[in-house]
């Protein structure tokens, strides 16, 4: 069975004292804490990914938020999954005696994926958190989805998992849940839906019959968003010397310094933001075609990166998280096996101010002396670190994750 957010286990062989020291401090942290187990808990099959390296245990079931958190205390496991779908016979050996009732719709968003995603570890999750908050509102926005029908969960990682609970789309198949990524990614939305010659009221170029029509500011779904971009576009390009506009503008395929040129004069005209506003883009013979090779980054810029796909040029959509209806998904108030850090619970209101370098941190700064075995850079609880390879004493936190990621063992004081 899949599992969402593989990219960041860690894994692989671990030396006795440093595994001996992992599975003490999840012991400690399973001891003092329980885990946030999904509705609905008898109907999922749950799996879990142990220190020994020895293979998923899955198909198990439970009965009681109890019963689970025995087994994980007696355990240990270093991953601990659950299924986003529901079963009448979870803990049966194969899919089909399973008997699948429906299933969450869920999202996975992981900053490895993401297009230029910034090499810092702490910038990369502020900007997966960003994706986080465009897809919250698309989902709010545009599907209606309720915020109490809504959880958002720190992975552990990378990322943000979103877990949609609404009884309308639990019986949902893999194809209606790929077409709803569609949507999020904007694929396969049509340029000419949007941008197109049509009648038009106002002042705005009175010498043509037919104007060059796009959205206006307020309109449902994709419209609303297509015309925020173009604003946003508008304001950043106008606040620009002609020069540097130019070469902003050149640097597309297709629009050269000529062309660039009269598109940039064209937006000083004072009315211009209340035109496009309205959806009136006819600023000069000649701009639709501007416009049309610009739409294609308006709807780039606007879209959701959930995950990847290397054939989608535009929405980096890991289809199978979201459209698998067997797929499995970290628990939350797990610990992420792959960092030490907490697999967190969040409220669409928490997500702004949280910092999961501070708020998913719970081993502490107790010292610990480690191996480096390579040279690493990373931050944790407001500090940076730039390791060597050789002997160090870090904070347990940054301990824990640098073994867990396969950087650093453990090692004896001397």
């Amino acid at each position: 069975m899949p599992i969402a957010d593989q990219r960041f286990t860690g894994g692989g062989t671990l030396n006795a004292l440093t595994y001996n020291f992992l599975v003490s401090r999840f012991r400690s942290y399973y001891l003092a804490s329980s885990l946030d187990a999904p509705p609905s808990l008898a109907s999922r099959e749950w799996g879990f990914l142990f220190f020994d390296d020895t293979g998923m245990r899955r198909h198990k079931s439970f009965f009681s938020p109890g019963e689970l958190i025995d087994y994980v205390r007696a355990m240990v496991p270093r991953h601990v999954y659950h299924s986003a779908a529901y079963y009448q016979r979870p803990g049966a050996p194969t899919m089909k005696e399973k008997l699948w009732q429906g299933a969450d719709l869920i999202f996975d968003l992981d900053a490895d994926h993401l297009r230029n995603a910034p090499k810092s570890y702490s910038e990369m999750l502020s900007l997966v958190k960003k994706e986080t908050q465009k897809l919250l509102g698309f989902l709010t926005a545009d599907f209606g989805f309720s915020e109490d029908r809504m959880s958002v969960v720190f992975s552990g990682g990378r990322g943000y998992h979103i877990h949609v609970r609404d009884p309308r789309i639990f019986s949902l198949g893999g194809d209606e849940r790929r077409e709803i990524v569609d949507y999020l990614a904007g694929r396969g939305l049509a340029m000419d839906r949007f941008i197109h010659m049509a009648p038009m009221e106002g002042d705005w170029g009175k010498d043509r019959a037919f104007r060059l029509r796009a959205p206006s500011a307020g309109a449902a779904g994709w419209g609303g968003r297509i015309n925020s971009a173009i604003l946003s576009f508008v304001k950043d390009l106008r606040s620009l010397n002609e020069a540097d506009a130019i070469a902003v503008l050149s640097k597309r395929k297709g629009i050269g310094p000529k062309r660039s040129a009269s598109f940039y004069r064209s937006l000083q005209a004072p009315k211009v933001l209340d035109e496009i506003s309205r959806g009136n883009l006819d600023l000069f013979k000649g701009s639709a075609a501007i416009w049309k090779l610009l739409l294609v980054e308006f709807l780039d810029s606007e879209g959701v990166k959930v995950g990847f796909n290397l054939d989608d040029e535009r929405g980096e959509t890991d289809e199978p998280v979201t459209a698998d209806v067997r797929r499995l998904i970290r628990c939350p108030g797990s610990l992420h096996g792959g960092s030490g850090m907490r697999v967190t619970p969040l409220s669409m209101r928490d997500l702004p101010d949280f910092d999961p370098l501070q708020d998913a941190v719970v081993f502490g700064r107790e010292p610990v002396p480690v191996q480096i075995l390579k040279p690493f850079k990373t931050q944790m609880l407001g500090e940076s670190f730039h390791l060597e390879e050789g002997p160090e004493e870090l904070p347990s936190s940054v301990a824990v994750f640098l073994m867990a990621r396969g950087v650093a063992e453990a090692r004896t004081k001397h």
